[in-house]
């Protein structure tokens, strides 16, 4: 099912997209590989899957898998061929559960892509690294390539409906050894591993750095008043 939908949507891809591709070669042809990038818009996931040298993996809401009708054939069918894994979002056990399905597909040697800043910027500032991606890494035991996004918020603005046609630019870094780090275990270590993954982001992008985490705007009044009160004990 992936190999019949890259072989139909990445020409399509290449046609809406018209994406300028750099450094494809950093992708490793096998094996497990973590691919971190920044983010920009909802297709993001969409874009790097379509124009890597190999499937790549991401995680998806799940409601996009169970919508009933034929609309929600058609959305189950779209992100199960280009590879998305459902996952219920959130904090806490659900953010833990999505960690543990993308590392069980990079201990099975195939591709999975994170977006360390957790949610889309809706800036376009690069926000702090959450520690997800090195611990991925280092207890999967393989190699992150950073990857830029460019021009995906114009392919799809922010509050807009549909797809434009718009030009993009994906970059594929070097792939980065986080093991000198240190161990998974070790805070520390997955702190300064993840910031020097976002370093070598930020160079890529060109993107001012926000220098702190990315929160998505809060839903509820229970949930402005918790985190007042949570920058104010900081």
């Amino acid at each position: 099912m992936k190999f019949l939908s890259r072989v139909f949507f990445a020409p399509l891809a290449r046609l809406v997209f018209r994406p300028r591709i750099i450094g494809r070669r950093n992708v490793p042809k096998s094996g497990g590989v973590l691919l971190a990038s920044n983010h920009l818009a909802f297709i993001d996931s969409v874009v790097i899957t379509l124009v890597a040298r190999r499937s790549v993996s991401f995680m998806a809401k799940a409601e996009y898998f169970t919508r009933p009708g034929f609309r929600g054939w058609l959305s189950r069918s779209f992100f199960s061929g280009v590879g998305a894994v459902p996952v219920e979002r959130g904090a806490g056990a659900a953010a833990q559960e999505a960690l543990d399905a993308g590392l069980e597909i990079l201990e099975a040697g195939d591709a999975f892509s994170i977006y360390p800043e957790g949610t889309r910027s809706r800036d376009g500032r690069l926000y702090r690294g959450r520690t997800g991606v090195a611990w991925l890494a280092l207890t999967a035991g393989v190699p992150v390539v950073p990857v830029a996004l460019i021009g995906t918020d114009r392919l799809q603005p922010e509050g807009g409906s549909g797809i434009r046609w718009a030009r993009v630019t994906v970059e594929f870094g070097e792939p980065m050894d986080l093991r000198g780090f240190g161990p998974a275990s070790s805070g520390r270590a997955r702190r300064e591993a993840t910031d020097a993954v976002m370093e070598q982001i930020a160079r890529m992008t060109g993107q001012e750095v926000a220098g702190v985490y990315n929160e998505p705007p809060p839903a509820t009044v229970r949930e402005r008043v918790g985190r007042w009160f949570g920058r104010e004990r900081r």
